[in-house]
């Protein structure tokens, strides 16, 4: 397992078009269906430590903001050569077995990835209703091998303060994770 922080994408930045399918629902989504409402997008996989670190959190705060004008979507990019957990059907699995609300999407292309410039698992982007980049980073600062409980209070506040129509704060940290398994370029 390498471990990788987030690249830390400039705020500001426009969420990148995304249409993939999603591995619970079978359907495709495209960036477009959320237009008008914030956007966070949640790069994870099945098999990196730290994800299932945060799985439980992650799939409550799917559950706390299911009724909250923000979209959730996840997605992995991860090569199934490299790791087969993370094929659709691990994923589909995991988003059973946690719960999650949200779609899980699947980047077979790692175009997504390269456009949001995404580097590890787990990593967060955050997106106004204009669809402008204003948070990125870490759930919070719960890691496999500390003692501070999962509570994804950094994603959270992000979330809450673009709902109150308040800034959100400009202290943010990079997420930590395993890095994206990327396929050998053709």
């Amino acid at each position: 397992m390498a471990l990788t922080e987030s690249t830390m994408l400039p705020l500001g930045t426009r969420c990148p078009d995304f249409d993939l399918p999603d591995v619970v629902g079978g359907r495709t989504v495209q960036r477009a269906e959320f237009d008008g409402e914030p956007l966070l997008v949640c790069f994870i996989c099945a098999h990196c430590p730290y994800v299932q670190h945060i799985n439980k959190g992650l799939a409550q705060l799917g559950a706390d903001y299911e009724f909250e004008p923000v979209a959730i979507v996840a997605i992995s990019s991860n090569s199934v050569g490299i790791n087969p957990d993370d094929s659709p059907e691990g994923l589909r699995e995991q988003a059973f077995r946690e719960g999650f609300l949200f779609p899980y999407l699947y980047d077979e292309t790692q175009q997504v990835a390269r456009g949001f410039h995404a580097a590890c698992t787990p990593e967060f982007y955050l997106f106004d209703a204009e669809h402008k980049l204003a948070y990125r980073g870490q759930f919070d600062d719960s890691r496999p091998e500390n003692k501070i409980p999962v509570t994804g209070s950094d994603v959270r506040n992000a979330i809450d303060a673009l709902l109150a129509g308040a800034p959100v704060g400009a202290e943010q940290k990079p997420g930590i994770g395993c890095n994206i398994k990327w396929k050998e370029r053709e």
